[in-house]
Formats: structure tokens, C-alpha cells, sequence
């Protein structure tokens, strides 16, 4: 290739660059619900993809405090398929900081319109290390004894797995309602896991103002979290062994296209690391599949 065609690629390049910056950020608007574990029925809108940054930041009894950070990119291939790809990577404090694997999880709506119940069917393929800290779901007999490992031994632990949920929502009187019972299994070993959980949510206020305002109720949703283990097929139920937390969550919607989420969790029993903290901002870039179309026609 001479040095006339290279510079001509790179002029094209940065003209796409460009163009998809200019299309991309006047559609950007915030994402929903505050949940950060518990899955809702609402689905992404088709064409629309939705770009998300969170952190869970803990530290386990006898451990070292840790920083999972976990980046999303979320995508509506239909009205009824939601597909969704995450990227993980963990710094441990007087430790090391490692990227710690990919998951890729698709959502199947089961019915239509909308109903009192709305089932949910969610499969995922997760390729990760033993390092991982994401604390996205808890399941089985999942531990704060699993973050005490060294992360250079960690990583060596291989846990390519599949999970499914079930997910049931419902939407009342403002009220978010959302239950999620998983199952989870490891492709190389181990027996069937179990996990759940719960979340109830609703915006301060239901009527939005017509003016911009930025710390009006509307823009507030708040509620609450439940989640944990369930144990395995051979021991089933939320023993004393399993981990389990309570966590409030709020979402902040901004006029200017953010949505800022935090969520505080306390652990419930003593295999629940004792405190987590998760915060993270998301966006959606509204029509994403139309502007990638225009720019390439």
C-alpha cells in the first residue's frame, strides 16, 4: 500500500470517527432501573445499545480490599431479544491487578404485551478466572473465603460456565417488582448451583416537569435489593453456609444523557463479605443500528 492510499484510509477513518461521534452523542440518554444484580423484565429497545461502567469495591474478613470493575455493552436485536456482552478485571489491594474474563448473556421475552407476570428467559456462557470479584450473582455455596486466594493462583482456576434464570416482572402503581431464580453450572465440573433474587423499585415521583430540572423527584428511582444462594441439587435451600445480602439501590437520571446508580450492601450471614459498595453510570445511544447503517451506506 503506498503512502497516498495509507493516508487516504486514515483521512476515511477518522471522517467515520467522526460522524459516529456527531450521531452518536445527541441520542445518548440514561438507562433504566437501579438494580444492579437483579434483573427486570423491561427489555432494550431494537437498535438501541447501551454502554455501561460499574465498580464493587469489598474487602472479606482476614482479606485484602478489592476493586471489581466490569464494563457492558448491551444491545436490542429485537423486541424480544436483548443480548449483552461484559468484560471483567479486578485490582486487590498489596496484590495485583488482572483482567479476569468475558461473559455474553442473551434475554428471551416470553410473551408479548404486557401482563401482570412477565417471564423472562436468560441464558449466559461466562468465561472467567477464579479472580473474579463481580459479585453479579451468588450462587451455591459462594463465599468471602473464595476472595482470601492470592490473585496469581486465582487466575489459574479456569470456570467456564452456563447459566440460565428465570426472570419474573411486574409493573404496579409505579412499582417495579422483580424475581430472579438462577442456575448455574460449570461445563468441566461441579454439581448444579442455585441463586436468587429480588428487587422492588419506583421512581419518587411519576409526573415529569416540562421544564429541565436536574434533582427533581422524577429523576430519582430508589428501592431495594435481595440476593444470595441457594446451595447445590444434592443440598438445596438457604443454609447457614450460603452467602446472602441486603443492599438499597438509587439511580439518578441526568438531562444531560447520564444515569448515575449506587447501591450499599450488607452481608447477612458470616459467608457474606461484610460490606460492598457498587456505583457505575450508564448510557444509551438510541437507534445505534440506524446510525451505523447511515455512516456505511
Amino acid at each position: 500500500m503506498t503512502a497516498n492510499r495509507i493516508g487516504k484510509f486514515v483521512f476515511r477513518a477518522r471522517r467515520h470517527a467522526w460522524a459516529l461521534l456527531l450521531a452518536v452523542f445527541p441520542a445518548l440518554h440514561a438507562a433504566e432501573g437501579p438494580y444492579f444484580v437483579t434483573y427486570s423484565h423491561d427489555m432494550e429497545e431494537p437498535g438501541s445499545l447501551e454502554i455501561s461502567a460499574s465498580q464493587v469495591v469489598g474487602r472479606p474478613d482476614g482479606g485484602h480490599r478489592f476493586v471489581n470493575a466490569l464494563t457492558e455493552f448491551e444491545y436490542g436485536l429485537k423486541g424480544w431479544w436483548t443480548t449483552e456482552v461484559y468484560l471483567h478485571g479486578q485490582t486487590t489491594a498489596h496484590d495485583s491487578t488482572v483482567f479476569t474474563g468475558y461473559r455474553w448473556e442473551n434475554r428471551f421475552r416470553l410473551l408479548a404485551r404486557e401482563h401482570w407476570i412477565n417471564p423472562v428467559l436468560y441464558v449466559e456462557f461466562e468465561n472467567v478466572n477464579g479472580a473474579d470479584r463481580s459479585l453479579l450473582e451468588v450462587v451455591g455455596f459462594d463465599g468471602q473465603e473464595d476472595f482470601l486466594e492470592p490473585n496469581a493462583d486465582a487466575r489459574g482456576e479456569k470456570e467456564r460456565e452456563l447459566e440460565a434464570k428465570l426472570i419474573l416482572g411486574s409493573h404496579f402503581r409505579g412499582w417495579n417488582i422483580s424475581e430472579n431464580f438462577i442456575a448455574e453450572k460449570n461445563l468441566a465440573h461441579a454439581p448444579f448451583e442455585f441463586g436468587y433474587a429480588v428487587g422492588v423499585s419506583r421512581a419518587l415521583a411519576s409526573a415529569a416537569r416540562p421544564e429541565r430540572c436536574r434533582l427533581c423527584p422524577e429523576n430519582f428511582q430508589a428501592g431495594i435489593e435481595l440476593y444470595g444462594g441457594l446451595g447445590t441439587h444434592e443440598h438445596f435451600g438457604p443454609v447457614g453456609d450460603t452467602a446472602h445480602y441486603i443492599a438499597p439501590v438509587v439511580a439518578w437520571q441526568l438531562p444531560g444523557g447520564a444515569s448515575l446508580q449506587i447501591s450499599p450492601a450488607f452481608g447477612l450471614t458470616g459467608s457474606s463479605v461484610p460490606f460492598l459498595l457498587r456505583f457505575g453510570v450508564s448510557y444509551e445511544v438510541a437507534q445505534f443500528g440506524r446510525v451505523i447503517n447511515r455512516m456505511f451506506r
